[in-house]
């Protein structure tokens, strides 16, 4: 069976690119979950890279779960469930008391999405290289 990992890294970087256009576009909410998405490929990319497969959309998770070889940054699993908080209530109106999701998403909030997407993307490149 092949090695997925790139196929994975790739569309990660894919995601990332979405969430830079969506952020671009004022389309805040769906930066922050393109964002997500994207971290969430690129870890599972990095669980393929070591011979294990990883399952679930949670970010810290996935972290978490690498094995001991790879050594995760405490602060980049609080950056993985920051980017967490992103993946239901940037999509659906009942995550809210009220309103839509793109009411509650701004500037900051993609920006920020997309800082700690490019800082999970970039930890997991340097132990694919």
């Amino acid at each position: 069976m092949p090695n997925r990992a790139p196929d994975w890294l790739k569309q990660a970087l894919r995601d990332l690119e979405q969430a830079e256009d969506s952020r671009r576009a004022g389309r805040h909410e769906w930066a922050c979950f393109a964002a997500e998405q994207a971290a969430e490929k690129a870890v599972k990319a990095l669980h393929l890279h070591v011979g294990q497969e990883a399952w679930g959309h949670v970010v810290a998770k996935l972290l978490v779960e690498l094995p001991a070889s790879v050594r995760v940054p405490k602060d980049l699993v609080e950056k993985g469930r920051v980017l967490d908080n992103f993946y239901i209530p940037s999509r659906y109106p009942n995550s809210h008391p009220e309103g839509a999701p793109f009411e509650h998403y701004g500037p900051l909030q993609s920006d920020e999405a997309l800082r700690y997407a490019r800082e999970i993307i970039e930890f997991i490149r340097s132990h694919m290289a």
